[in-house]
């Protein structure tokens, strides 16, 4: 993503405000969190599309579940970094270039536990759709 390009944050209130929030504290806005700031190239837009969520770690690997609250429908996130997997992640103060990837069928299971394990609420969003939730999985660029 090009520094000069202006970022379009969640038209969701409540994300943007979490965004604006992890800025100021530089990711500490929610003790106890793993929180990051995704930001993706819009699928039709061509705009850099930022957003804040809830990360696992696997090893060197940031996970991500794109749970979009159990909605029937993928958050637009996902589909952005599906149709371009290049992304920028922002852990703390850090910001650095990275590629991101839906898991295969074999690493899902694995992933998903993880995830529900940090945060218990995926499963009933999980419960809550029939589509299957998709598990990211996102690696540094070097």
């Amino acid at each position: 993503m090009d520094d000069r390009e202006e970022i379009v944050d969640s038209p969701d209130e409540w994300v943007a405000r979490h965004i604006r929030q992890y800025l100021e504290t530089n990711g500490r806005a929610r003790p106890g969190m793993n929180d990051l700031l995704l930001t993706t190239r819009g699928r039709r837009s061509g705009k850099p599309r930022r957003t804040a969520l809830v990360h696992v770690r696997d090893g060197d690997r940031y996970v991500l579940a794109a749970s979009h609250a159990g909605a029937d429908r993928h958050p637009a996130w996902y589909l952005d970094l599906t149709a371009n997997p290049d992304v920028t992640l922002q852990v703390g103060p850090e910001t650095f270039p990275a590629t991101a990837r839906t898991a295969t069928p074999e690493e899902r299971p694995r992933l998903w536990d993880l995830v529900v394990a940090a945060v218990p609420s995926y499963r009933a969003y999980q419960e809550a759709t029939s589509r299957e939730i998709p598990v990211v999985i996102v690696d540094r660029t070097h």
